[in-house]
């Protein structure tokens, strides 16, 4: 875990209750059912929790698929007997 200074988490403290009076004035600007249908919204959001982390791969190999006209040649079949042997 990262150690912050006092100043820092004072910093965060001061920041985190402004954007708490932002929020709370903006919840007051709006109509009620907006507020209410917003909180909905919202409240489901937090519910689903975060997205499940991706896959453990390669760096910079994401599984694109082939590009239209460059998919993979299908391998000739040989009828025929190779010559000389």
């Amino acid at each position: 875990m990262t150690k912050r200074s006092k100043r820092e988490r004072d910093q965060r403290a001061t920041e985190t209750e402004r954007v708490r009076q932002i929020e709370d004035a903006w919840t007051r600007s709006v109509p009620p059912e907006a507020a209410r249908a917003f909180a909905i919204k919202v409240e489901a959001a937090r519910s689903r929790g975060p997205l499940p982390p991706p896959p453990d791969m390669a760096p910079g190999t994401p599984p694109h698929p082939p590009r239209p006209g460059r998919e993979p040649k299908v391998p000739r079949e040989t009828s025929r007997p190779r010559r000389g042997r």
